[in-house]
C-alpha cells in the first residue's frame, strides 16, 4: 500500500491507498517543533486506530510547502516504515511542464494539484484549480497540460484571524454561513463578510482568468474550505477534496522504475509480429 502526505502550513493531510482506492485519510495540524519520533508516534496511533498495519506501507510520497518537515519527515519514514520517501521535487516525473518564469518558485502542492486535475479532467482543459488552503490559490493548466501559472491570495482562515487579531472590539468566529448578507449581530456580520467576500473574490479572478485565456475553462476546486465555498461561488464546476492526495498517487505511478524486460523469453517468441502499432497506425 502507499502511504502520501500533502504537508501544508497549517495542516497534514495523509492517506492510504490501495492501488488506485484511497483506504483511510487523516487531517493533522502541522508542528515544525514536533520530531521524528514524534511523527512516527502519531502517525502510528493513527494507524493503531484503524487497524492498519504499517508493515503494509511499501512505498510512501511526500508533498510539501514547509521545508523544515522535510527532515524529520523523512526520518520518520526510514524509521517507522523502513521507506525511503519520494519527494515531489525538481527531478521527479510529473508529466506536467511549468511555464513560471522560475518553475522552481511553483509550490509542490500547485504542481502536484495540476497533475490530477489534468489526468482527471483534460477533456475540460483548459482548466482553473482553486486550493483553498493557508493561502487561496488560482492554477491554470492547458489542454497540452502545461501549467501556466495563476494567483495567489490569502486564505479565508487567516484572513479571519487577522480580522480578529487586529480589531480590538471584533471576536474570534466560527466560518459559517449565514442566512442574510444583512445581518444584525457582529458575528454574523463577519461570517458574511468573510463568505460572501470570498465568494466575490473566487468569481471574480476566475472571470478574469477565462477573459485572459479568451475560451471557456472548467474550474476545480479542493483543500479544506473548498466544500464551504463551492456551494456559494458560480463559477466552480467540481469540488475535488482529495485533489492533492490523488496527485500523490499519480506521481509516485508515474516515477515507479520500468519494469525489467526478459531478453531470453523475448528471443524465443517466435511469434508473428502486428502489422498494428497500438494507436491504430501502420508500423
Amino acid at each position: 500500500m502507499l502511504l502520501v502526505l500533502d504537508v501544508g502550513n497549517t495542516n497534514i493531510v495523509a492517506g492510504i491507498y490501495d492501488k488506485e482506492t484511497l483506504v483511510v485519510h487523516w487531517r493533522v495540524s502541522s508542528d515544525r517543533n514536533k520530531t521524528a519520533d514524534e511523527y512516527g508516534i502519531l502517525i502510528g496511533n493513527l494507524f493503531a486506530h484503524n487497524f492498519i498495519d504499517t508493515g503494509k506501507i511499501s512505498d510512501i510520497v511526500i508533498s510539501t510547502v514547509v521545508p523544515p518537515l522535510t527532515v524529520p519527515l523523512v526520518r520518520m519514514c526510514q524509521r517507522y516504515f523502513n521507506v525511503k520517501p519520494l519527494i515531489v521535487g525538481p527531478g521527479v516525473k510529473t508529466g506536467i511542464a511549468i511555464k513560471y518564469e522560475n518553475p522552481r518558485e511553483v509550490g509542490a502542492d500547485r504542481i502536484v494539484n495540476a497533475v490530477a486535475a489534468y489526468e482527471k479532467y483534460r477533456e475540460y482543459a483548459p482548466l482553473i484549480v482553486i486550493d483553498m488552503g493557508t493561502a487561496t490559490t488560482f492554477c491554470v493548466i492547458n489542454e497540452k497540460g502545461e501549467y501556466l501559472g495563476g494567483a495567489i491570495a490569502p486564505g479565508i482562515g487567516i484572513s479571519t484571524e487577522a480580522l480578529f487579531q487586529r480589531a480590538a472590539k471584533l471576536p474570534r468566529i466560527e466560518l459559517r454561513k449565514p442566512r442574510t448578507v444583512i445581518c444584525r449581530n457582529t458575528v454574523r456580520s463577519m461570517q458574511a463578510g468573510i463568505i460572501y467576500g470570498y465568494v466575490g473574490l473566487i468569481d471574480g479572478i476566475v472571470k478574469r482568468m477565462k477573459e485572459e485565456l479568451d475560451q471557456p475553462a472548467h474550474v476545480i476546486a479542493t483543500g479544506g474550505l473548498a466544500a464551504l465555498m463551492a456551494s456559494e461561488a458560480a463559477s466552480i464546476n467540481a469540488l475535488e477534496p482529495f485533489l492533492t492526495l490523488d496527485g500523490l498517487r499519480i506521481i509516485h505511478k508515474r516515477n515507479l522504475p520500468a519494469p525489467e524486460v526478459n531478453y531470453a523469453d523475448r528471443q524465443n517468441d517466435h511469434r508473428p509480429a502486428d502489422r498494428f502499432s497500438a494507436d491504430g497506425g501502420s508500423d
